[in-house]
């Protein structure tokens, strides 16, 4: 053991033990052991989240949280492995949920793991637990080698990204299980939620519907429950401007083909992308959170020698950098890194891209539309235009592309709490959605 004074003596010895060529073998004996956290890790945790306003329930959240509890409590004493499924749009709280669960579970004794597909919101969340408890947190790739029911519950957010399996470029081939992403997830602990939303599935290689998971789970013989969030409490508790949305991007038929406008969400077009970030500029001086994103219509740019990010985004005399590149290892100072562009102030001098900005919402959130996805007046439907997209996988996608751009507006559009504000690259697509509202 080392205390904290002890540092030069434990580099001493993880040298002498690790330098000889057996340190990438040791390092594999402590990720594939075992993990159980200390009841007072799980103590902490648990108060942290707790302590925090921004993830009090409301209504029907607060219905979905006691089922949740009720079945995970129940199902340990059922040697058949549970698997939750809950559905719900923007908005509906199912991060929330999930927080609390988790929360009141540890506090309980229980070892709950929290997991998703996006590194951006997972290191948001670590940061604002602490350290101490990002163990807690992991990805959806990160249970190849987890011993069965290793996890007492586990909360799978964002389960639309899960992917076919946890394969990737630098695992090594004796690391390859061949089995489902969803199977280890479900393998490893004795009870699995999962949080969906099959409309933002943004890339080719999501394939978490909860249809899929639900097959999933039958053919391994588990209890199934699912249950639908039917409220949602972004875009001002609008469920009229998200099916909007949705009707409008032709995502799907719903009741609101106009929009008629909500004394509770500021929806407005704007006439350039100046005016767009100058109103969410605004709208922080005032003490609300706000960030611009746009559609991946230019090209991302790693920093330059000295960490500063070029200006990519172009739109006439609009010049703006993306948000920093995950991989970026040097930034100048004020820059925040990619994982922590949504919940650092200084996010807002960089435009984000749904991959950052997936998972979190703003009071206000600003939206550059840009030109891979138009409406065309003559053939009256939306046209992909994959050549204006630099998402290389997305435009791999051919006969998907327009289907996972459409995703992609809608999860941006989706983003604000109090107000949404866009500006249009094409002007016939800016008319049509103009002409979907009431003037």
């Amino acid at each position: 053991m080392f205390t904290a004074d002890d540092v030069p003596k434990l580099k001493e010895r993880l040298v002498e033990r690790l330098e000889k060529g057996q340190g990438i073998d040791v390092l594999g004996r402590i990720e594939a052991s075992k993990y159980r956290p200390s009841k007072k890790l799980m103590d902490s945790v648990a108060k942290i989240i707790r302590g925090r306003q921004d993830y009090v329930l409301l209504d029907d959240q607060v219905i979905v949280y006691d089922k949740l509890l009720s079945l995970v409590r129940q199902g340990f004493h059922n040697r058949r492995k549970a698997v939750v499924i809950v559905k719900g749009g923007p908005g509906t709280g199912k991060s929330l949920i999930a927080i609390n669960v988790m929360a009141t579970l540890l506090s309980e004794g229980y070892n709950t793991q929290y997991a998703t597909g996006s590194r951006a919101f997972t290191e948001t969340l670590k940061k604002r637990i602490g350290s101490f408890g990002g163990i807690q947190f992991r990805y959806f790739n990160s249970y190849s080698h987890a011993e069965r029911d290793a996890v007492d519950v586990l909360l799978a957010d964002e389960a639309h990204r899960l992917r076919e399996t946890s394969v990737s470029r630098f695992m090594r081939k004796e690391d390859r299980t061949g089995l489902p992403q969803v199977e280890e997830l479900i393998k490893a602990a004795k009870a699995s939620v999962f949080f969906v939303d099959d409309l933002q599935i943004v890339r080719p290689g999501e394939i978490g519907s909860a249809r899929y998971i639900k097959e999933q789970a039958e053919r391994l013989g588990c209890e199934i429950l699912e249950y639908e969030l039917q409220v949602q409490f972004r875009c001002g508790g609008s469920d009229a401007f998200v099916n909007w949305v949705s009707n409008t991007l032709g995502i799907q038929r719903t009741a609101n083909v106009i929009w008629e406008g909500d004394e509770n969400f500021d929806f407005q077009i704007v006439d350039s992308p100046e005016s767009l970030e100058q109103a969410i500029r605004n709208k922080i001086n005032q003490g609300f959170t706000g960030r611009v994103s746009a559609g991946y219509c230019w090209h991302w740019s790693n920093p330059d020698a000295n960490g500063n990010l070029p200006d990519d985004v172009v739109i006439g005399g609009y010049r703006r950098p993306w948000d920093a590149r995950p991989e970026a290892k040097k930034l100048a100072p004020g820059i925040p890194k990619a994982t922590l562009w949504a919940d650092d102030p200084n996010g807002m001098n960089q435009i984000g891209c749904v991959y950052n900005a997936m998972g979190f919402e703003f009071d206000y959130v600003g939206v550059i539309f840009g030109p891979d996805l138009r409406y065309d007046f003559d053939q009256q439907a939306w046209v992909g235009h994959p050549e204006n997209s630099h998402d290389t996988i997305v435009k791999r996608s051919k006969e998907r592309f327009v289907d996972l751009t459409k995703n992609t507006y809608r999860a941006l559009f989706s983003r604000g709490m109090k107000g949404c504000y866009a500006y249009f690259v094409d002007k016939d697509t800016e008319r049509f959605f103009k002409s979907r509202m009431e003037q």
